[in-house]
């Protein structure tokens, strides 16, 4: 018998309803399962109440839409990608080292999404297109991210203090979009592992000159 992983759906716009109920939760527990089996666009509101003997209006009580209850999985997916970067860039103290495991490990961890779960992709695209909320938190934790390590590098001598903090940690986290962005990763239709790599490198040349 599968395992269910709680879904954490706080802080995401459309939400309604006591916060902590188990009809949440399995309200999610089956958009993540037809979200993964037939894409989010071709899901209904509709296909996910039958699944779980529920009526399409129920489901109102706790998502004010079906993008509702895509931006929570969306955000359930990219939170998850954030902590693995998270996990990656704390096994090292080189501020050199760590923006560089955060350029490669976004790329990796996109194309293993991209390569292996293609409906979970196509959420993410739409998410992108549509400019969704989980999108815009997603970015703000890539720039937070950046931006600790460029303080990180600049207490310890390794990083320049000239350019302005926030323009420089700005400039790198948009960089990074360019290895976890779905559109430009399937566009590339294979492994950007060396151009990350190469990009971040540049990133660091310019904090190190």
């Amino acid at each position: 018998m599968k395992q269910e992983t709680t879904i954490d759906a706080g802080g995401v716009s459309g939400q309604r309803g006591p916060v902590d109920h188990k009809r949440r939760q399995q309200i999610l527990q089956a958009a993540d399962e037809y979200f993964r089996l037939y894409g989010y666009r071709k899901t209904t509101l509709a296909d996910i109440a039958k699944s779980i003997h529920l009526s399409t209006p129920y489901i109102y009580k706790f998502f004010d839409s079906k993008q509702a209850i895509g931006e929570a999985m969306c955000w359930h997916c990219l939170s998850a990608v954030l902590s693995e970067i998270e996990k990656s860039i704390s096994a090292t103290k080189s501020p050199v080292e760590k923006l560089r495991r955060v350029f490669t490990g976004l790329e990796g961890i996109t194309w293993r999404l991209l390569k292996e779960q293609r409906k979970i992709h196509e959420m993410v695209s739409v998410s992108f297109e549509e400019r969704w909320e989980s999108i815009a938190r997603f970015q703000e934790g890539i720039f937070q991210m950046v931006r600790k390590i460029v303080v990180q590098g600049r207490a310890s001598g390794e990083f320049e203090r000239k350019t302005p903090l926030e323009e420089t940690s700005r400039a790198i986290s948009r960089m990074t979009e360019l290895f976890y962005h779905p559109t430009l990763m399937e566009q590339a239709g294979k492994s950007q592992e060396e151009e990350a790599l190469a990009v971040a490198n540049v990133a660091i040349r310019s904090l190190t000159a």
